[in-house]
């Protein structure tokens, strides 16, 4: 289930009421069964609903503990006993649809005090001018929140932390000694976009942020939240001005990014890593501990721990330098 603290359930739907939402076809004889909340194959339960694609997801289909899963026509004899097929041409956005039935986000309401009466301040907390805390909110002990700070509902940050001018988190567990920077965002929706019958479908982004101890977050750069798992940056890890974090991703302990940096989403990387300036990660690549890449390097293939890369797309930096050698010298001989 997505976490109370940042997402209201909205259910139980029943099943056929969310496939008439969705634009889904159920199977013969499916029974009206409530359905709580919407998840990914690996997480949802006997009340929840998921949704598989294609036939690279039949592994986990297969294991699904879901009470209904949407799925493509070729896929609904593959749909596991105990878990009801949803049949549509457009599963994820499908899903999508569903999601938004079950769950809502928790926002900021208008009109709301600056400092909600349930937010919970420890002391020392020291509050700057338009400073605004949403409800069920928690802020440690010697933390600092500038002028213009929100601070969203069921908020956790920890002590002695600095959340910067006109800073927003929201969706958000922050650890303590953490440094929030002039206009950083935590915690907003990550890009997830589907297909649908009627164009493209905003997929819900159900997920959080969690930032641990001693991480630094630049000026203007945005951590988005998860689209169901967290996106997570690891203890001490320091990142510049301008640089973009996107759901899913997991950024090891003691890494440096420098500005302008793209990590797209579910990227996991290693401890120690490190990035040079307007460095790009494709989605669902992984950076092995200890690996360096170069500045405006883009990394399309996963890279062993340890490595340089440079270049694009990013290769070990003595093959990409090689490689560069080369075609100045193949130029020159043309010219």
């Amino acid at each position: 289930m997505p976490d109370p603290r940042f997402f209201e359930a909205l259910g139980p739907v029943p099943l056929l009421r969310l496939a008439e939402i969705a634009g889904a076809s159920p199977a013969a004889g499916a029974s009206d069964i409530p359905i709580t909340h919407a998840a990914p194959l690996n997480r949802a339960g006997p009340d929840g609903v998921a949704f598989a694609t294609d036939r690279k997801r039949l592994d986990e289909l297969s294991a699904t503990a879901a009470g209904a899963c949407f799925v493509p026509a070729e896929l609904a004899d593959q749909v596991p006993a105990g878990c009801l097929a949803l049949v549509t041409r457009h599963p994820q956005a499908a899903w999508s649809l569903a999601a938004g039935a079950l769950h809502r986000p928790i926002l900021l309401q208008p009109g709301e005090t600056l400092i909600d009466p349930t937010a919970v301040l420890e002391e020392g907390v020291e509050i700057g001018a338009r400073v605004t805390i949403g409800a069920g909110a928690r802020v440690g002990a010697g933390t600092r929140l500038a002028a213009g700070a929100v601070i969203g509902p069921g908020v956790a940050i920890g002590r002695d932390c600095r959340v910067g001018p006109n800073a927003v988190v929201g969706f958000a567990l922050v650890g303590d000694r953490v440094s929030l920077y002039a206009g950083a965002v935590i915690g907003e929706a990550g890009f997830g976009a589907a297909a649908g019958p009627a164009g493209v479908v905003d997929v819900p982004q159900l997920g959080r942020v969690i930032l641990q101890d001693n991480v630094t977050i630049g000026v203007n750069s945005c951590v988005d939240r998860g689209a169901y798992e967290d996106t997570v940056v690891g203890e001490n890890t320091k990142i510049d001005n301008l640089v973009h974090i996107a759901h899913n991703t997991r950024v090891g302990r003691n890494c440096v990014m420098a500005a302008y940096v793209g990590i797209s989403g579910s990227v996991t990387i290693g401890d120690g890593c490190a990035f040079g300036g307007r460095a790009g990660v494709a989605d669902h690549i992984n950076i092995g501990a200890g690996a360096t890449i170069g500045a405006a390097a883009g990394v399309m293939r996963d890279v062993p721990g340890g490595e340089f890369w440079s270049g694009y797309p990013a290769k070990p930096v003595r093959e990409w330098l090689k490689e560069s050698v080369w075609l100045a010298k193949a130029a020159r001989r043309k010219g």
